[in-house]
């Protein structure tokens, strides 16, 4: 069976949202998924995580993603960080959407290309993956239940990753050390563990993962201290825990990310949203488990 419930009381949430969530853990290390039925919806704002994101619409009304007044209408990649800045909505009435979260250790098998194009950015996947987009929105359409849909997912994940070349093992590792360590590392140690020049990780992990490792650990820590200000910590006390150096640090790193302060980012639909359909990741910055992170 797969969970469905309805995100109509989330504080400010659009319109009726229901969420559907795999009623068994996903095979494939580094994959998550959640489905979302939406009747009506307005604008939402899409705030930032660390996983490459695949929107698997198929249903009457094809939503839509605007990116620096370039609107993007169907399924679509979303690269680490997308959203940077506060500048990518979404919307749509009648969606029906499938959402792939990947690890970004994960995502070049997936994607066919290489992430670092995306960083921060959106692709259509009829541009990525040709007429085979048309036929997984066609089979997600025909699929008679979201149990079916998860099913179709996974297979299809698994199946490109048997035929791509993973990320380096190093590159996975610094990245799953990262994820782990919530954003709190130093790049010089990692660079050390693994034992490549700081230059060396740097290219090979910006190249392999869509961003650099800097960048990664900070969107790692930002993707926690989200969750946490929406979840009502004070913003003095998130800076703590989250390994800012004191609040100020946190305003700016969120100005940066989310382009708002943080009592208008606790606030966002999809954050609130995000908490029933990943429920748990957020405090791990690992797209993986019945609980945690961000969707529409």
């Amino acid at each position: 069976m797969e969970s469905v419930e309805s995100a109509a009381g989330a504080r400010t949430a659009p319109a009726h949202w229901r969420v559907a969530r795999p009623g068994r853990p996903v095979r494939q290390a580094g994959l998550d998924m959640a489905g979302f039925t939406v009747p009506g919806a307005e604008a939402v704002r899409m705030v930032p995580h660390p996983a490459v994101a695949l929107f698997l619409e198929f249903g009457s009304d094809r939503p839509s993603v605007e990116v620096g007044g370039r609107r993007y209408r169907g399924s679509v990649a979303a690269g680490p960080g997308a959203g940077s800045g506060g500048g990518v909505m979404a919307w749509g009435r009648h969606v029906e959407c499938l959402q792939v979260r990947l690890s970004p250790a994960l995502a070049r098998a997936v994607l066919g290309v290489p992430p670092g194009g995306l960083e921060g950015a959106v692709a259509l996947l009829d541009d990525l993956w040709g007429a085979e987009a048309g036929r997984i929105r066609e089979r997600l359409a025909a699929a008679p239940s979201w149990r079916g849909r998860f099913a179709l997912a996974e297979e299809f994940v698994a199946r490109r990753c048997a035929a791509a070349r993973p990320a380096e093992p190093e590159v996975a590792w610094a990245w799953s050390r990262i994820a782990a360590a919530r954003g709190r590392v130093r790049v010089e140690a990692l660079a050390a563990e693994v034992g490549w020049s700081r230059k060396r990780l740097w290219s090979r992990f910006r190249s392999q993962i869509g961003l650099p490792p800097k960048r990664a650990a900070a969107l790692v820590r930002f993707d926690r201290s989200a969750h946490r200000l929406a979840e009502g910590g004070p913003p003095a006390q998130v800076a703590a825990e989250c390994g800012y150096f004191d609040q100020s640090h946190l305003h700016r790193e969120v100005a940066a990310f989310a382009g708002e302060p943080p009592s208008a980012l606790a606030g966002e639909p999809w954050l609130r949203v995000d908490g029933r359909a990943w429920p748990g990741a957020a405090h791990g910055g690992r797209p993986r488990g019945f609980q945690a992170p961000r969707t529409w």
